[in-house]
């Protein structure tokens, strides 16, 4: 395992759980925020959870350079 990837699995994972509570607010399923019931929020929540995602995975499964 590669330490020197390990902050771009932290940044992956914490974007998609913001992104999914984003979503969760978007659509009013959890409350207490501007955020509540507005649709934008729902659309920006969806892609910072495929974002974040994509970040976290290329921590994961990113390959070094190549060698000849």
């Amino acid at each position: 395992m590669n330490n020197a990837r390990t902050p771009l699995r932290i940044v992956g994972v914490v974007a998609a759980l913001l992104g999914l509570l984003f979503a969760l607010q978007g659509l009013g399923l959890v409350g207490g925020s501007f955020m509540t019931g507005q649709r934008l929020w729902l659309f920006i929540g969806i892609v910072l959870v495929v974002l974040g995602i994509l970040v976290a995975s290329g921590g994961l499964f990113r390959r070094g350079p190549r060698r000849r």
